[in-house]
C-alpha cells in the first residue's frame, strides 16, 4: 500500500494522501469497494480515473475501522452515508487526498506543478491577485491560487461562483508550506473570511480548508 502521508491537526482535522504505485487490479484488491461503487466505476472510460477512485476507497480503508459508504449530493460534494464526519477529496494522476473533521465543513485541493496554469490567470485571478505574481515563481502561485479557491469553493458547495470575482487570497510568497488568508465575498455582499494551510510535496501543491476564521 501507498500511504503517503497522515496526519491530525490542531484544529482536529485529519489529512491523509495515498500515492498512486498500484495496478488497477491490485487496487481493486485493496479497496474492498461496495459492489454498486465498483460498476459506477467500471463504466469510466480512462484508467486514470478509474484509479484514483479506487485509491479513494483504499485510503478511506486506512482511516476509518469499519467500512463506510461514500456518495455525493446532487452539486457534487462527497458525504459518507454511515458516519456524520464531514470529508472532501481530491486527485490526481499521482496522488488523492481526503480531509475529515467531524464537526466543522472541510474543503481540499490538490494539483501537480508540471500543469501549466495560464488559464487559471486569465479566469480566476482578480487584477490585484495577478499584480502580486512574482515571475520567478509564477506558475507555482498560480498553483496555490488556484488549489486554495477550489478548496473554499469546495468547503462553501455554492453554484455559480466567480473565482476572480467572489475569492479573494491575500498577497503571499509561495514556500514549502505555508498559511494563507482568503475572503468569499457572497452575491449580496456578505463576506466569509477563511484561514487555509498548503504544503508541496513531489511537484505537488496541497491546500486545505477547516470551517472559517474565529
Amino acid at each position: 500500500m501507498a500511504l503517503y502521508l497522515k496526519k491530525v491537526l490542531e484544529n482536529k482535522a485529519e489529512i491523509a494522501v495515498w500515492q498512486i504505485t498500484e495496478t488497477e487490479e491490485e487496487l481493486k484488491a485493496i479497496s474492498s469497494t461496495p459492489s454498486d461503487e465498483m460498476e459506477e466505476i467500471s463504466w469510466i472510460k480512462s484508467e486514470s480515473l478509474r484509479k484514483q477512485r479506487l485509491a479513494v476507497r483504499a485510503l478511506l480503508n486506512e482511516l476509518f475501522d469499519e467500512k463506510v459508504y461514500l456518495n455525493h449530493h446532487d452539486n457534487g460534494k462527497p458525504f459518507l452515508e454511515n458516519r456524520s464526519t464531514n470529508i472532501s477529496i481530491t486527485h490526481t494522476d499521482k496522488y488523492v487526498a481526503v480531509i475529515l473533521h467531524e464537526t466543522e465543513d472541510v474543503g481540499i485541493d490538490i494539483e501537480s506543478l508540471d500543469r501549466d496554469f495560464t488559464a487559471v490567470e486569465l479566469k480566476a485571478l482578480s487584477e490585484e491577485e495577478i499584480e502580486d505574481l512574482d515571475d520567478d515563481r509564477r506558475n507555482e502561485q498560480l498553483g496555490i491560487y488556484w488549489c486554495a479557491k477550489e478548496a473554499i469553493f469546495k468547503r462553501l458547495s455554492i453554484y455559480n461562483v466567480d473565482f476572480a470575482e467572489q475569492i479573494e487570497v491575500e498577497r503571499f510568497h509561495p514556500r514549502g508550506e505555508g498559511e494563507l488568508e482568503a475572503t468569499f465575498i457572497h452575491k449580496d455582499g456578505y463576506e466569509d473570511e477563511f484561514e487555509l494551510e498548503y504544503i508541496t510535496f513531489d511537484r505537488h501543491v496541497l491546500v486545505w480548508v477547516v470551517g472559517e476564521e474565529d
